[in-house]
């Protein structure tokens, strides 16, 4: 599914009834520049962990109006988390994978399974193995999924991986399978749950802290010192476009101008 339309027609097939969404995008964005203050408490309890999320406003097309919210009023959910879910209303909160796999699954660094500089397609492919196997363990209870037919599917697709492409083929997908368990939690309002921000000026849904100190190195090898220095660097261009009031590439930009 790629259109608004082809979301709103699957989930009138398949969400009928209460409906609990966790959407991996910003659903309330109301900051014209710079970045929310739910990314800014993501970023000083997750940002060592390479959790962190990017900043989100409304200078970016595809956040004005956030796209997550156009969806969730044309799908009748309500984005407000202080609304809880039950008989009769249909929700949707905003979620991010990242730090919630590092609180769930226990880790002292985010799982390196996305495409990123310095990390090879064997080193991904041992991430998202990792990443199937936590999967397996945590979200046991409801999703059963070693039982289920399209999951085998996708082990096998991750399993024969030789190009990015291959991981590509089924990465949104695994995320789409972790949200659907965090949206079972909140379903449930599940204390392992927690909201950073409010409805007014943005928030983000996640687990408590991380349990375990951060670590220096990646969870699984390949690229590791190469994507901790490329962390280190990007977390000190986000302060600096923070601190002028730019978004990164803005400041990237400006930077670029003045070496001509």
């Amino acid at each position: 599914m790629r259109t608004d339309d082809e979301i709103k027609e699957f989930v009138d097939q398949h969400g009928r009834g209460d409906v609990v969404a966790a959407i991996d995008a910003p659903l309330v964005v109301p900051n014209e520049t710079g970045r929310r203050e739910c990314e800014a408490l993501l970023q000083a309890e997750f940002g060592r962990y390479d959790a962190g999320a990017h900043s989100s406003n409304r200078s970016r097309p595809w956040l004005n109006p956030p796209r997550g919210e156009v969806l969730a009023n044309r799908l009748g959910w309500d984005v407000d988390p202080t609304v809880s879910p039950g008989p009769g209303r249909s929700v949707a909160i905003e979620v991010y994978p990242h730090p919630a796999m590092v609180t769930l699954f226990d880790l002292d660094r985010v799982l390196p399974y996305k495409n990123k500089p310095g990390r090879t397609t064997a080193s991904r492919r041992s991430a998202f193995l990792v990443l199937l196997d936590a999967m397996e363990e945590l979200c046991e209870e409801p999703m059963r999924l070693r039982a289920q037919a399209r999951w085998a599917d996708i082990r096998t697709v991750i399993t024969a991986a030789e190009r990015p492409m291959h991981l590509a083929a089924v990465e949104d997908e695994v995320d789409a399978i972790f949200c659907a368990y965090l949206a079972w939690l909140w379903a449930r309002q599940d204390s392992a749950l927690r909201v950073l921000g409010d409805a007014r000026v943005g928030y983000i849904v996640v687990p408590g802290p991380p349990r375990r100190a951060p670590g220096r190195r990646s969870a699984v090898p390949g690229g590791a010192v190469t994507v901790q220095r490329g962390h280190e660097i990007w977390e000190r261009v986000h302060k600096a476009a923070e601190q002028r009031g730019l978004t990164e590439a803005e400041l990237i930009a400006k930077a670029l101008d003045a070496l001509g």
